[in-house]
């Protein structure tokens, strides 16, 4: 493949609609006008909003909900549906910010998405719930896209050094598997490093994933020095002429201190071999744990400096919200997210596209 091309750095087709799917249910529009809110219900014999008249439901009490699960999936969906033919008032800036914590969106980034939604809306006739969404759509895509920068290998250096961190259970060992597959795929000669020996199954996981994507795996008993099977892995990358390396790490959190110093010790081994590396420091995060994933960013962000975020799990409780906390609050891209277990189920991530998914709304055309 040519030097300075990467074809894999566009997600492919149809993956962001099975990320809406995921994310809102199969069905993104379940009505096509909000009901009444049940604060906002008349009292006996009066009017709640002069001069207009109280729609059927309300006036026979308050409206059923929609289903439950389909009520989870909308979290954000349907945040912006009462703002129709109203101007934003503070009913409605709670009401907002109910659903974006209910997203897993932090205190301080909702109100920085309520105070640009406010600004947007007043400039604007919000008519219709596709209005109302495509205003929230805008905004959080503003926050999102500054951060949706893909994963570039250059032509050198030579092993591309990619250190992959992050806890237990995050998806971790599984994204290394994705990824040196896509990266196989676009034409790269990959290498992994078994760098999590402090878990057995970690590094038969590994094995597993490498005979899979005919890939070869660097590996030493459990318990071995991380940073020794590093430096093997690198110098068999280098000696083979292999264009990238992809090294596990541990992820326990029992120490944190020692977990951080022994990263810190893996980065200083691989720099003996070249001062450049790791060329990418990647975080892994599991979407379903919502701000504790934005807390864990930050604590190995300020360990070893990271370089790019992968969050997984998005098809598995996690409401997405959790990406636009990142967003405003990390100075780092946000290179993949991850939907299931198939390679196929990691992707490029777009932040275009994935304020749509979280909007239920369409992308505006390229």
């Amino acid at each position: 493949m040519p030097a300075d091309t990467n074809p894999g750095t566009r997600s492919r087709p149809g993956f962001f609609a099975r990320l809406k799917e995921r994310l809102l249910g199969p069905e993104v529009r379940p009505d096509t006008r909000p009901e009444a809110r049940p604060d906002t219900q008349p009292e006996a014999g009066r009017d709640p909003h002069p001069g207009e008249r109280a729609s059927p439901a309300s006036a026979s009490g308050p409206a059923p909900a929609p289903a439950a699960s389909k009520q989870a999936r909308f979290t954000l969906g349907t945040a912006l549906d009462w703002l129709v033919g109203r101007k934003f008032d503070e009913q409605t800036a709670n009401e907002l910010e109910t659903h974006l914590l209910g997203a897993d969106v932090s205190q301080t980034t909702a109100a920085d998405i309520i105070r640009r939604v406010r600004k947007q809306a007043g400039s604007r006739n919000v008519a219709t719930i596709d209005d109302a969404r495509q205003v929230l759509r805008e905004v959080l895509t503003e926050i999102l896209e500054p951060r949706a920068q893909p994963l570039v290998i250059p032509a050198s250096p030579r092993p591309f050094v990619i250190l992959m961190v992050g806890v237990n259970g995050s998806g971790k060992t599984t994204t290394i598997g994705k990824l040196a597959r896509r990266l196989k795929d676009d034409g790269f000669k990959v290498m992994l490093a078994a760098g999590d020996t402090f878990r057995a199954a970690a590094i038969e996981q590994l094995q597993v994933w490498g005979e899979r994507n005919d890939v070869p795996v660097v590996a030493q008993q459990a318990g071995a020095d991380p940073a020794a099977v590093v430096y093997d892995a690198f110098e068999a990358a280098r000696a083979r002429g292999y264009d990238v390396l992809l090294a596990d790490t541990a992820g326990r959190l029992q120490n944190k201190a020692h977990l951080m110093q022994e990263l810190q010790k893996v980065v200083r081994v691989i720099r003996r071999l070249d001062p450049t590396a790791p060329h990418e420091t990647m975080i892994v995060l599991d979407a379903s744990l919502g701000q504790n994933a934005v807390m864990q960013a930050k604590q190995f962000h300020a360990a070893i400096g990271l370089t790019g975020i992968t969050m997984t799990k998005l098809d598995a409780g996690g409401k997405g919200g959790v990406l636009l906390t990142l967003a405003s609050e990390l100075p780092v891209p946000v290179r993949f997210i991850g939907i299931g277990e198939q390679a196929a189920d990691m992707d490029v991530f777009d932040a275009v596209e994935f304020a749509a998914a979280l909007t239920g709304t369409t992308p505006p055309a390229a």
